[in-house]
């Protein structure tokens, strides 16, 4: 059955089960508790804050505090509500072991890559005769390839924002702060349908821009210097990612701006251009990576190509030196590259792109003519 929101119109959750219990098979594993949030709702449709998974080859059961218990009967019909949490009791001493008892499961797997080590570590105590089993990936790599409906759903978020950043290029000018900007960008999405903003919105004036994951503040947008702005749209609860680098009248540095800016605009090209299924994350982060360091600014090229968005707005695969995962057909992924110098500033160009049988097709349509 599908569950609300973010499953709606999807092949469902169902379909979705079947695979990861062909994947415990394979494994040898009788069940697998899920917390992870992005995991979560991708196999149940839950969209609250808090609750567990725990699915065996015959049994889908989510376990949920009183503030949630409407909701699972209302968002994931195809599973059964374990009930906990009654006097403040918590999940690792109600909960889980309601769930362990309904599901007569004695290997668990749980995702190392969430669960503390204190919270594991409570649960072997208090559980002796489950073998526990630590797994990562498993979800995120089902995650990673996108059903019909949720590359449908990603292209409205992709278009949401690249509406949201017309809009605000259109009213921007110098003096403002990068708050103001930020603000004429979040205030469109949020009148516009969009349910949240995908991260918070990133606004790097000049010298700021020299930080790819800059803090946006009260610093003015200046004629002649270069400003980053990196955003998204929620939809759904899919996520966009959307990062221009536009100038405030003719750049004062011109030489340099346009040496860095057609440098990544070239990496970019290069990389939706080159981007294949069968190749391996390193390849595709080569394809860019290569053009920059070509031009010089290797050592200013800190962070990988790019990565799946989704559930998430970071999730696999990661363009990345060093990265052996595959790209597959229905990865939807960022391609970004950059170049951030100290004490002047930084380009980034970022587009969100498809992967297909062929090669790439890119969704992002928003201009990138940088001079506004």
């Amino acid at each position: 059955m599908i569950g609300s929101a973010p499953l709606t119109g999807m092949n469902g959750t169902g379909a979705r089960l079947v695979r990861l219990r062909a994947a415990l098979r394979g494994a040898g594993l009788e069940a697998a508790l899920i917390g992870q949030p992005a995991n979560r709702t991708y196999l149940s449709g839950f969209t609250g804050s808090t609750g567990w998974l725990l699915i065996t080859q015959d049994a889908a059961l989510f376990a949920a505090d009183s503030r949630y218990w409407g909701r699972v009967g209302l968002e994931c019909p195809g599973f059964e509500l374990v009930k906990f949490g009654v006097g403040g009791r918590s999940f690792s001493t109600d909960g889980l072991p309601r769930l362990l008892e309904r599901a007569g499961a004695r290997v668990v797997a749980f995702e190392a890559d969430h669960v503390t080590y204190a919270e594991a570590q409570a649960w072997m105590e208090k559980n002796p005769g489950v073998e526990w089993v630590a797994m990562q990936g498993l979800v995120a790599q089902m995650r990673a390839i996108k059903e019909a409906a949720e590359i449908a759903t990603l292209r409205a978020a992709v278009v949401m924002a690249d509406e949201a950043l017309a809009a605000a290029l259109a009213q921007v000018r110098p003096g403002m702060t990068e708050r103001d900007l930020a603000w004429l960008i979040e205030s469109y999405l949020r009148t516009h349908g969009a349910e949240d903003v995908a991260f918070d919105t990133i606004v790097g004036a000049g010298p700021n821009g020299a930080q790819p994951h800059h803090n946006t503040g009260e610093a003015r947008l200046v004629e002649g210097e270069p400003v980053v702005i990196d955003m998204g749209a929620c939809l759904n609860g899919y996520h966009s990612d959307l990062t221009r680098t536009v100038c405030l009248g003719q750049p004062k540095d011109h030489e340099r701006f346009w040496n860095v800016y057609n440098t990544v605009l070239r990496a970019q090209v290069a990389a939706e251009a080159g981007l294949q299924p069968g190749m391996t994350c390193q390849q595709a982060d080569a394809l860019a990576r290569d053009v920059i360091n070509g031009a010089g600014f290797g050592e200013y090229f800190g962070h990988g190509l790019g990565h799946g968005v989704g559930l998430a707005i970071h999730e696999d695969p990661f363009f990345r030196p060093g990265g052996q995962a595959q790209v597959e057909p229905g990865n939807v992924v960022t391609v970004e590259p950059g170049i951030y110098l100290p004490d002047w500033g930084g380009v980034r160009i970022e587009d969100i792109v498809l992967v297909t049988d062929n090669g790439a097709e890119v969704l992002t349509k928003a201009p990138k003519q940088p001079i506004i």
